[in-house]
């Protein structure tokens, strides 16, 4: 946090500093867009969020403008800590004018309209906001018109929403759930700060269903695909139909040919099949689709012996798999050319 607040009293000392902040589109290595200024802007919205300041609100909604922006042109859509942090701390300020603000970052995306609570743009009073809109000659009057018509919420409501919220975003950075961290190093590129502030969380807690769930999901995340599929493979107990065991045992498969456990990896695929047998219709679902394709991608991984068995088996499967999809026809035709 020493170099985000040092960052934030940089953008407090000039307001020429805040173009470093701006939505900025570039291509990565595999070509995909991406936002230069993301992390540098996540930092001093962090910063932000620890130290609260009346005067701070034009960085606000600039923030708010930009993270609006990039959600929106966001390759992969989403919504992200940062534009919900940024939205929450502007209606912090309960102020009508930035209703706007809200609700371009409401409607920037398809997830961003269904996981942005309609509480940010009523946040400065339902009533106030409502007559703030109608009054004014903005060309989404209209639009907003309509979807207010669609509330029911009124000011009691909003409050109680914002408590959860401060609940959500404290302002005692000792106050933050450990996991938080976790996610932010991740995106700072602090890899190491995020396995340490994983294994804090993780320490003396219970290895149930949700420990380990959490456990694997953000292990892989690191790369450590070992560990996460000790983690998964400690979680088969908590497995009780075959269906959830199938699943179980197929996101296992993945996480040992990830760590290079190939023989492990053939095995937990053996056991999903086995777990299948007594299910009908899975052919012709997710699972089926993704079977084959975890069967192609080991048999292009895997030491030829090993190889050869596990493609035999992925081209059974797939006789009885109806439409695959590209990524899965992929792998096939790269297992294919390695084994010949």
């Amino acid at each position: 946090m020493q170099e985000a607040r040092r960052e934030l009293a940089r953008m407090r000392e000039s307001t020429a500093a805040w173009r470093e902040l701006r939505y900025k589109c570039a291509k990565d290595s595999d070509d995909l867009d991406y936002d230069v200024n993301e992390v540098h802007r996540a930092m001093v919205l962090w910063a932000l969020q620890y130290d609260r300041r009346p005067e701070d609100l034009p960085l606000l909604r600039f923030l708010a403008e930009q993270e609006a922006l990039c959600r929106r042109n966001a390759p992969f859509q989403g919504l992200g800590e940062q534009a919900e942090l940024a939205g929450f701390l502007l209606a912090e300020h309960r102020q009508a004018e930035d209703v706007w603000r809200q609700y371009a970052i409401k409607r920037a995306n398809f997830d961003t309209w269904c996981g942005y609570d309609r509480e940010y743009v009523f946040a400065a009073g339902v009533e106030a906001t409502i007559e703030r809109v109608r009054a004014s000659d903005h060309p989404e009057r209209d639009e907003m018109l309509r979807f207010f018509g669609e509330t029911d919420l009124d000011d009691e409501d909003l409050e109680a929403w914002a408590q959860g919220k401060r609940e959500w975003f404290p302002q005692d950075p000792a106050d933050e759930d450990a996991l938080t961290w976790v996610e932010r190093a991740k995106l700072a590129g602090e890899r190491e700060l995020a396995r340490a502030e994983l294994d804090r969380w993780a320490q003396n807690r219970p290895r149930d269903k949700g420990t380990l769930s959490t456990l694997r999901f953000e292990l892989a995340g690191l790369g450590a695909f070992a560990e996460a599929a000790q983690a998964q493979r400690d979680a088969l107990k908590f497995a009780e139909t075959d269906w959830d065991r199938a699943s179980a045992w197929q996101s296992l498969a993945e996480l040992e040919r990830k760590a290079g456990e190939h023989g492990r990896a053939w095995e937990a695929l053996r056991e999903c099949q086995k777990a299948l047998a007594n299910e009908t219709g899975w052919q012709e679902l997710g699972m089926g689709r993704h079977l084959v394709e975890e069967l192609y991608l080991l048999a292009g991984r895997a030491e030829p012996a090993l190889a050869q068995e596990v493609f035999a088996e992925a081209e059974r499967q797939a006789r009885d798999v109806p439409g695959l999809p590209p990524v899965v026809l992929q792998a096939a035709q790269e297992a294919r050319e390695r084994l010949r």
